[in-house]
């Protein structure tokens, strides 16, 4: 796919051209920030959208253990050149010593590899944070965890109070269970509303809060 026509929300997905997601997993990653989406999406391409979604970990094939002890296994290191949607989740707060995504901002040399994908950027919670460090929230609408927006717009963000943004090349949205709802908004922006509609229906989840779209 194309991510420069992807981002007008057009659905150009198909069996010969699948939507290409990347869940992007660490140390201390929170669960349900990952797990949530990749739910979401499997579950789609299971019924039928054109959709493949790998966890990748940011260096090698390994084992993660999540913030809360769930041990994952990932099975390969990320390559974002193969991904039309690069998803960073959080890892607990940015400001606390030893949480997840205070590590991942640590990493400087990621931050640096981050800061030069081409894909379309996706961030659940904190994981907007290392977006903003990587440049990509710098005078652009988003948004995050309630407890990090303050530092977000610090950051050079424009938070904006929804439950998902969507600026087109960057997609965030807010806390923990928000993942669910960024999830099924890509499906919608890609293979429409009644599709993501009877995913919904299958999961038995109802969308919370707004998506604040840059038209």
């Amino acid at each position: 796919m194309s991510t420069g026509l992807a981002a007008t929300g057009v659905p150009l997905a198909s069996a010969a051209s699948p939507l290409r997601v990347q869940i992007l997993l660490y140390e201390g990653v929170e669960e349900l920030d990952s797990v949530a989406p990749f739910d979401v999406l499997s579950l789609a391409a299971d019924m039928g959208g054109a959709i493949r979604t790998a966890l990748v970990s940011t260096n090698k094939p390994t084992m993660v253990t999540a913030s809360k002890g769930l041990r994952i296994e990932v099975p390969r290191g990320w390559s974002p050149q193969d991904a039309d949607v690069l998803i960073v989740p959080g890892g607990g707060r940015h400001d606390l010593p030893g949480s997840g995504i205070h590590r991942l901002l640590a990493d400087k040399a990621f931050i640096q590899r981050l800061a030069g994908v081409e894909a379309i950027m996706a961030g659940v919670c904190t994981g907007v944070m290392a977006l903003s460090a990587a440049g990509f929230t710098r005078g652009r609408p988003a948004t995050t965890h309630s407890g990090s927006k303050a530092a977000l717009a610090a950051q050079g963000a424009k938070v904006v109070n929804a439950r998902v943004v969507d600026d087109g090349d960057l997609v965030t949205c807010g806390g923990i269970t928000s993942g669910l709802d960024a999830a099924v908004w890509l499906v919608e922006r890609f293979f429409g509303a009644q599709f993501a509609n009877q995913v919904e229906t299958v999961l038995e989840y109802e969308r919370r809060g707004t998506v604040w779209r840059n038209s």
